[in-house]
């Protein structure tokens, strides 16, 4: 499982918002978030907050595991 470079924002009550994501030297804008839950990877293996986000116009699961983050894309499925 590769990680990869999340920048978050943190609001008042704790919850954590995906701002944009870093892969290969490109800065990624996370356009929006559509849903968040507790769910395992079916690639990756791991569990933890899976993002539904959309990123340049495509659906992409973000997951937070243990301060980390992974991703894949929906597509794939």
């Amino acid at each position: 499982m590769e990680y990869i470079d999340v920048i978050a924002q943190f609001d008042p009550a704790g919850a954590i918002h995906p701002l944009f994501v870093r892969i290969d030297e490109m800065r990624l804008r996370v356009d929006r978030v559509t849903d968040i839950r507790p769910a395992a990877s079916l690639k990756q293996g791991g569990i933890g907050l899976r993002y539904t986000c959309l990123i340049q116009g495509k659906k992409v699961w973000l997951y937070l595991d243990d301060n980390k983050w992974f991703w894949e894309p929906v597509d794939l499925y």
